[in-house]
């Protein structure tokens, strides 16, 4: 695991105080996306906490992939802190399985391309 210790993982809390054991249980959680894609930079998390009379607590947690090409968001809620960042982490991934594919099928694909000039005629 090497290769988690030049990425870098951002972890904050909006109105939710972070333990160093919730620190360390995103960045375990987080650790599994960079075995997809080398080329990701930076992913920053986002936690928050809802504590609205009507709905109750509610956790809100928030992940932005910097990486060479379009960023990627998600964003997942659940009622509980550790399950809110495993579904998103779950998100995370299956986003960058995606993309992985799509630019696996691109490179085995490549489109027509238009000469701007017509070509010769084969004589057969």
């Amino acid at each position: 695991m090497n290769s988690q210790n030049h990425h870098e993982v951002i972890v904050s809390g909006i109105h939710l105080e972070l333990t160093p054991s919730l620190k360390e249980f995103v960045h375990e959680k987080t650790a599994r996306l960079f075995r997809h894609d080398e080329r990701i930079i930076r992913i920053r998390v986002e936690l928050a906490c809802d504590r609205s009379p009507a709905t109750g607590v509610q956790f809100t947690a928030k992940g932005h992939i910097q990486i060479h090409g379009p960023d990627m968001n998600a964003s997942v809620d659940s009622d509980e802190c550790h399950k809110a960042v495993t579904l998103l982490v779950d998100k995370l991934d299956r986003m960058l399985q995606r993309r992985h594919q799509l630019l696996r099928v691109k490179r085995n694909h490549p489109h027509a391309t238009d000469l701007g000039i017509e070509l010769p005629k084969a004589h057969a």
